[in-house]
């Protein structure tokens, strides 16, 4: 008996030494899940596997699908790897999640596998769980330990605010004691503007969406908004300068507005006096409509109206004109008229300053006209 038990532990002695703890840990456990004869190995990284060790169970919905077969370091150096092998019969999606969970109070550490939750916007996926697939960190989780539990508890009866929650309590009823009106009409203002709010979810997300594309736009044209403000820093600093000229500009602009409208004021009676003695004036301006532009494209083009222009093809004129400088017809047309055109020059009875030249035939001081000046003096009415 004392042969068998050196044996056996020289035999346990020499597993530990050859292969330490893992040969151990590699060793089958007898109520094990049957992992079948094709099972598929899954790799998930957890943050903190707590005092998980291989040949751990593994689960779906509580029953034994698995078990934990190495854990390792991640190869970012920070996280856990849990490399499980798992029966081939048990299909899992491939967004599966993994959860560290513990059989009981006290209890042994085991993972979990399953689908994820309703609310996961990845649930929709088809593919299944394959061969050496990793299960990201986003994808698994723990539960708390117990001696956090205690910890926190232990912190919040300590060192928290229960032992205040009387004086809160406290507090709160004087501060709500006589004013019960007043904070139901709180409430109710807060149900409404709560109301309110839900009403015009779809403008308020609308107006947020719009300040976040402008905030793109403004980080796109942050350069230029840079150069813009560096540019305008010494128009700025000119005005920084110059604001003793600018006050004196404003207080002069204040003052003359004052005598400005002092001036007014005293001149109104004049001014409406002035517009009333103008308006005949512009009422006959405007009673003569079209007639006043018409004369003055005649007035300012004369001799040659805009009517001219239809005649000349091309870009020049010609003009023929006849000048008859013959005395006798000049004199035998002035003889035709009624009356005489130097009389809306020279007033009645004025002498025509009319050279005396000698005509033939005629002599001085016969009483018929001594010369031209006598001649052209009793044909235009002038002198007799």
């Amino acid at each position: 008996m004392k042969k068998l038990l050196i044996a056996l532990t020289a035999l346990a002695l020499t597993g530990c030494g050859s292969g330490g703890f893992d040969g151990v840990y590699n060793m089958p456990l007898p109520g094990g899940a049957d992992v079948g004869d094709h099972p598929y190995r899954v790799k998930a990284q957890f943050k903190d596997v707590l005092d998980l060790v291989p040949q751990a169970g593994v689960k779906v919905n509580d029953v034994p699908v698995g078990r934990v077969e190495q854990i390792d370091l991640a190869p970012d150096g920070w996280t856990a790897e849990v490399t499980m092998l798992v029966n081939g019969d048990v299909q899992l999606p491939a967004n599966a999640f993994a959860k560290l969970r513990q059989s009981a109070l006290l209890g042994e550490k085991f993972v979990e596998l399953g689908k994820p939750p309703k609310n996961d916007q990845t649930q929709a996926v088809e593919a299944k769980l394959a061969d050496n697939a990793v299960i990201p960190l986003d994808r698994t989780n723990r539960n708390p330990e117990v001696e956090e539990v205690f910890g926190a508890l232990s912190l919040l009866l300590n060192g928290g605010g229960v032992a205040q929650l009387q004086n809160i309590t406290k507090e709160l009823n004087n501060a709500m004691q006589g004013n019960e009106q007043q904070i139901r009409s709180l409430l109710g203002n807060l149900n409404t503007f709560v109301g309110e709010l839900d009403k015009h979810k779809a403008e308020i997300v609308r107006a947020l969406d719009s300040i976040n594309r402008l905030a793109g736009t403004l980080a796109d044209q942050r350069e230029k908004i840079a150069v813009a403000l560096t540019d305008l820093e010494p128009g700025l600093r000119v005005i920084a300068e110059q604001r003793t000229q600018l006050v004196t500009l404003l207080k002069s602009l204040d003052k003359l507005s004052d005598v400005a409208v002092d001036t007014v004021n005293k001149s109104r009676d004049d001014i409406v006096a002035d517009l009333k003695a103008l308006q005949p004036t512009l009422q006959k301006l405007a009673e003569s409509g079209q007639n006043l532009p018409k004369a003055f494209e005649l007035l300012l083009t004369y001799p040659f109206p805009d009517a001219a222009v239809d005649g000349i093809k091309g870009d020049y004129t010609n003009l023929y004109a006849d000048l008859d400088l013959n005395l006798g017809n000049i004199l035998d047309n002035l003889g035709r008229s009624r009356q005489s055109p130097l009389d809306s020059l020279i007033p009645s009875g004025t002498p025509l300053p009319l050279p005396n030249i000698p005509l033939p035939g005629l002599s001085p001081g016969t009483g018929t006209g001594s010369g031209l000046g006598d001649l052209l003096g009793g044909l235009l009415g002038g002198r007799k």
